[in-house]
């Protein structure tokens, strides 16, 4: 867990739990490091929990719901409403906080803020999205209508690039349906959930409708086992995926669970090649391409992959890699240096591997003061990339940009389909047609049309196919709202005190 260099201080900065509206007074067995990722310092400690404090955050969540499920619909969403206004008022300091522990830029960060409260401003209006229906004289003198119930206490575990956005795609509309949320953030960059758990109590949510604990692989444990844990929504690398998918339907959870990807851009030949630059760059390297919707492959039609690469090139020579607290920087550091040096040995391999390193991010300079020890790596180019290499095989996670060359749309639309990820995909062309075939053809649950980063907006839903996910619903939108509610459907009959008497035999619609 720990990276301390040598003589190395910890500072007083200390990240403890949110449970039933405070923070954790208890001890901690364990704790992690988090660091500046610019600087390579540490910044704070967070306490990492054991199985008794998940089961305590539980235990808070459980009892909350037995008042908030039975609360107002009108009640939930005048809380909700004045936590969307509390974000807005506060969202340049909850992207500060971002910047901090995660590394991303500033602007990057707000955007990631955005896009949370896009959701939360959905989950406002939960008085539409839970109506029932009713049918009525389904049968003589009969009623049917239906109507959906919260779960329960939830999970909610979230990855370390978007400690802000990803957890607001679930808590919003886990909240507004009625049920109380146990958020497990990772231990890398913490402290944007309790801020946000900050914000939940200033608007007026009551105690344990929010709780935030923070650990490892034991606290995810925990919860997947957890008998009053009903649902778990994870965000995170395939093989982890798989495991809480497995693990928390195996003790008999609702799950979805949010994989890995391997986003492949398909450039025809009559796109506009600057356009289709830029989209690269700005897709492929933002955050320091810590997106599970980043562009990772280039897929070049031909004759257009020198035209391509010749302007990447010129696009990546010119950013400004920084601290993402400088607004100069256009691109911040890798969030720990495991992480980094994980991600460079990707350039010795694809080398190895026969693929041609056009641009090297380790010679890219960086800006900025006291940054010798922070955990970077420039934007990255390789050329001439294949299947079977480990830069196209594998899930990088950083700014590592592959282009692979084809004669044909076929050629590139076999090529994404044989992928094992289906999370994100993105056409440029200028061709209506062929963007059409495209759409309907390719096997990706995402996909952009001149768009490289295809994020539905919150009012539909985010999630891709095969080992992109584990389970039948996506996040937010109308599936976010059926995850976390469940559908009973009434009968109903008012007798006519006229009418009566026994009928043993089985009923009938007439």
């Amino acid at each position: 867990m720990r990276q301390r260099r040598k003589g190395q201080p910890v500072t007083t900065k200390h990240i403890t739990h949110w449970i039933a509206g405070k923070g954790w007074t208890g001890g901690a067995e364990r704790h992690g490091d988090v660091y500046d990722p610019a600087t390579g310092a540490i910044t704070g400690q967070v306490d990492l929990a054991s199985a008794d404090v998940v089961d305590a955050a539980v235990d808070a969540a459980l009892d909350a719901f037995q008042q908030w499920r039975h609360a107002s619909i009108a009640k939930r969403t005048g809380v909700l409403f004045a936590f969307r206004e509390l974000l807005n008022a506060r969202r340049d300091e909850l992207a500060s906080i971002i910047v901090a522990e995660h590394g991303k830029v500033h602007s990057d960060a707000l955007g990631e803020v955005a896009r949370g409260i896009e959701v939360v401003e959905y989950a406002c209006g939960i008085p539409q999205l839970i109506k029932g229906g009713f049918t009525e004289q389904a049968s003589t003198g009969i009623d049917v209508y239906s109507i959906r119930q919260p779960l329960g206490p939830v999970a909610i575990i979230s990855p370390f690039n978007f400690p802000a956005m990803v957890p607001m795609w679930f808590f919003p509309l886990a909240i507004a349906a009625g049920n109380t949320v146990v958020v497990k953030p990772s231990e890398k960059d913490p402290s944007a959930a309790n801020f946000i758990a900050g914000l939940w109590q200033e608007a007026g949510l009551p105690d344990g409708v929010f709780n935030v604990v923070h650990g490892d692989k034991p606290a995810v444990d925990r919860l997947l086992e957890h008998p009053d844990i009903k649902a778990v929504s994870f965000v995170g690398s395939t093989p982890i995926a798989r495991y809480v998918y497995e693990t928390g339907t195996r003790h008999g959870k609702r799950v979805q669970a949010l994989g890995g990807a391997k986003n492949h851009m398909l450039v025809l030949p009559d796109a506009d090649l600057d356009l289709a630059a830029d989209a690269a760059v700005n897709a492929g390297f933002g955050a320091a391409g810590e997106r599970c919707m980043a562009v990772s492959v280039l897929v070049a039609v031909d004759p257009v992959g020198d035209g391509l690469v010749e302007r990447i090139k010129q696009r990546v020579a010119g950013l400004t890699v920084g601290p993402g607290c400088a607004a100069s920087s256009e691109m911040g550091p890798l969030v720990t240096g495991v992480h980094r040096d994980k991600v460079t040995a990707y350039l010795d391999s694809g080398v190895a591997d026969g693929a041609e390193l056009a641009v090297d991010g380790r010679k890219h300079p960086i800006s900025g003061a006291e940054t010798a020890d922070g955990f970077w790596l420039g934007p990255t180019l390789f050329d001439r990339v294949t299947p079977g290499m480990s830069v196209y095989d594998d899930e990088i996670f950083g700014p590592v940009l592959s282009v692979v060359r084809v004669a044909s749309y076929e050629e590139g639309l076999a090529l994404i389909n044989a992928n094992p990820y289906g999370n994100g995909t993105a056409l440029f062309t200028n061709d209506g047609g062929a963007a059409r075939r495209f759409q309907h053809e390719v096997e990706v649950g995402m996909v952009g049309i001149n768009v490289p980063i295809p994020v539905p907006v919150a009012y539909y839903s985010f999630g891709g196919w095969k080992s992109s996910l584990f389970g039948d619903t996506h996040a937010y939108g109308e599936d976010g709202v059926r995850f976390f509610t469940r559908g009973k459907a009434v009968t109903q009959r008012w007798l006519d005190p006229s009418h009566g008497g026994i009928n043993l035999g089985f009923p009938t619609n007439s």
